[in-house]
């Protein structure tokens, strides 16, 4: 259940999850060693240095004990004294109460001051100005003594040192990791962009590059592609030279008949143009969108040549909502056949149909809705099937049809690396088929 909810929050592309497997264990390396270094070793030389001055300091206030003027106690404290080791002057309390002064990466000046604060009597404040200097600040009766020491004293002299020299190293270690990664990931990109063609219906040239394992798949993909296209081509050579090859008895049964009485011969040639109108659909379906080259096309111009051939039939077709401008690498010539199919359905079961189109960055969408019986939901599936005929959905006394409009819209549409997608439009309430294709 956790890594399902996970699993939204994580990069979709390959380049990103790489990158996280990269840097994600670098990071928490780091921030390991850093804890553990600031929590164990830096803490504890701090503390037995802090501990060795302290020591130093219980000597020096034990010294000024009971000394009541400023001249008093710092004599008593100039023995001591060297500019060397440790300087000392006296404040007056009217120039106000010394504050703690530390900076945000002051790690060790922290662990310094708690303990004086624990251990020191008279404690007042510590600062940490730049430079090598720590400075002291105590409460006697005189005012408040300030107490200069070389904070190397201390703290340690580069106590970030192995912080700073990990994070540069792994910073460039990351980088150099990149680069590296980047052309080892190149030709897995190049695989996915060549195959995303490939369903979309354009060849793109690729020859297998990188590891051997993403060779094996490339050159795994060039198989599987020559034999899908080689598979396409016998399918329409088939089916083309069947359907052209039965248009010869077809012609001499319509020239045999024509010389038997009308009445006699009219349920036989209601059965040869059936025939016809069979072999013209599966020579449709063969030819799918394998005849044409993708070409930029404005689909908005398209839908209204095609909307406007339809109205000078005498059809009730209608322009729908034309949204987003721009072309799009298109079959013009098989997308203007699955419309002409859809919309010749249209007008079939219903009245009047409504054309539009939608444009976005990343998809073409265009919709027919009729105001017919449409289908029904358990069986748009089936319906979208070669040679479905659906008897509860479609009356099939309003025409000929063999059973494969839809499948040759759905056909087109994948070869353009979309879908066909049915529904009931809320509008007219028939049926709504969409070709949805990616950009």
């Amino acid at each position: 259940m956790f890594f399902q909810w996970l699993k939204q929050y994580l990069p979709r592309s390959l380049y990103a999850r790489a990158a996280l497997i990269l840097v994600l264990p670098i990071v928490a390396l780091q921030l390991i060693v850093s804890v553990v270094f600031i929590k164990r070793d830096l803490e504890d030389v701090t503390t037995q240095m802090t501990a060795t001055v302290l020591r130093e300091i219980h000597l020096l206030l034990n010294v000024t004990e009971g000394a009541q003027e400023a001249e008093d106690i710092l004599d008593r404290l100039s023995p001591y004294l060297g500019p060397l080791t440790m300087r000392a002057r006296i404040l007056p309390t009217d120039a106000g109460r010394p504050a703690d002064e530390l900076s945000w990466n002051e790690f060790s000046g922290r662990i310094v001051r708690d303990k004086m604060q624990r251990e020191l009597p008279g404690y007042v404040a510590v600062r940490f100005p730049q430079g090598h200097l720590f400075l002291l600040y105590l409460e006697t009766p005189a005012g408040f003594l300030e107490l200069q020491l070389d904070r190397r004293r201390v703290t340690a002299a580069a106590p970030h040192q192995l912080i700073v020299t990990m994070v540069f190293f792994g910073f460039l270690m990351t980088v150099i990791a990149f680069v590296y990664m980047r052309n080892q990931l190149r030709p897995i990109k190049k695989l996915a962009e060549a195959a995303q063609a490939f369903g979309r219906g354009r060849n793109m040239p690729y020859s297998p590059r990188g590891a051997t394992e993403v060779r094996a798949a490339g050159s795994a993909f060039l198989d599987m592609r020559a034999r899908i296209e080689r598979q396409i081509e016998q399918r329409t050579l088939m089916l083309s030279g069947v359907s052209h090859d039965l248009r010869t008895p077809l012609t001499r049964l319509k020239l045999s008949l024509a010389m038997i009485d009308e009445e006699e011969a009219e349920p036989m040639l209601r059965d040869v143009s059936e025939m016809q109108a069979l072999l013209d659909a599966f020579l449709d379906f063969s030819r799918g969108a394998s005849t044409a080259a993708p070409e930029p096309t404005d689909p908005q111009a398209l839908v209204h040549s095609i909307v406007e051939d339809w109205r000078r039939q005498g059809k009730d077709v209608m322009l729908g909502e034309l949204s987003g401008s721009g072309l799009v690498e298109l079959r013009q010539q098989p997308i203007r056949r699955a419309l002409e199919n859809l919309i010749s359905n249209a007008v079939r079961y219903g009245t009047r149909a409504r054309v539009s189109v939608a444009l976005t960055e990343r998809t073409l969408r265009l919709r027919v809705e009729d105001d017919g019986p449409g289908i029904a939901a358990d069986l748009r599936q089936e319906a979208v099937r070669p040679f479905a005929r659906l008897d509860p959905a479609r009356n099939q006394d309003l025409g000929t049809g063999v059973g494969l409009g839809l499948a040759i819209v759905t056909d087109i549409a994948r070869a353009h690396g979309g879908t066909l997608r049915l529904a009931r439009s809320p509008d007219l309430g028939g049926l709504l088929a969409d070709i949805v294709i990616a950009r």
